[in-house]
């Protein structure tokens, strides 16, 4: 019962690692209050929690600022506070370079830019209030090159520097902003993803990893080892959980 008495709100919470860290605060004490664009999803979600779990759940569209200020506002209006933001809201699309239009890179940037930052923004005034915390979700892709998935590599390397740079503004209040970075996880996002067609595998090869999938309890478990207090003195961390993919 780590989070006893602590507010958390988790985006994308209506599948994969989302889902997974939703019900871990939850089951460990926190009232949760989850966020995504699937109300199915977080239907699902609230199945999963614990008898006297407490999880609350919010359609909301990340990508829009007005709406991350009113999610926000909702959560402290009913509860008074915020102890843990969980950035975990993606979307990953696989394209050669020539074959990204505005849609798809508006959809990426959208969720998994703006949706972190628009959501920080308008938590860190009450996040500063409790001494609480931001975690992050980027991915090995923001660390590393990969072929077919410039959008998206792109769109985690800002969600990198953007918790670090985050760390910086606040290392004088009592706010810790870390990231985790996953490899490759077992949840619908992976296995909707898709390549082009013929993509070449010689240069696929070296991010595929020796060690399989990581489960989405495995990332859950970070995110609420940062989000506790057992992580009080990571602050500005980017945690690589990607069975040594980016190790050399």
């Amino acid at each position: 019962m780590r989070f006893s008495g602590k507010v958390a709100v988790v985006t994308g919470a209506g599948s994969g690692i989302g889902q997974a860290a939703s019900v871990r605060l939850a089951d460990e004490g926190a009232v949760v209050v989850g966020s995504d664009i699937s109300s199915d999803g977080l239907a699902n979600t609230a199945g999963m929690v614990g008898e006297g779990a407490v999880f609350q759940t919010v359609v909301s569209d990340v990508r829009s600022r007005e709406a991350c200020r009113e999610l926000v506002e909702s959560v402290v209006s009913e509860h008074g506070r915020i102890d843990v933001l969980c950035n975990i809201a993606g979307v990953a699309r696989g394209h050669r370079v020539g074959d990204v239009d505005q849609e798809v890179w508006d959809l990426i940037f959208g969720v998994n830019v703006e949706g972190v930052f628009w959501m920080s923004q308008a938590a860190l005034p009450h996040l500063e209030s409790s001494g609480g915390c931001i975690v992050n979700m980027a991915s090995n892709a923001g660390l590393m090159g990969q072929a077919y998935t410039v959008p998206y590599c792109a769109s985690k390397g800002a969600v990198v520097l953007m918790t670090k740079a985050m760390a910086m503004e606040t290392i004088k209040t009592g706010v810790r902003v870390n990231a985790i970075a996953p490899g490759g996880v077992d949840t619908n996002l992976a296995a909707s993803f898709s390549f082009p067609d013929d993509p070449d595998m010689d240069l696929m090869g070296r991010y595929m990893g020796f060690r399989g999938m990581a489960h989405a309890d495995d990332i859950a478990s970070a995110v609420a080892y940062l989000a506790s207090d057992e992580g009080r003195r990571i602050h500005g961390a980017v945690l690589s959980i990607d069975a040594g993919l980016t190790a050399g």
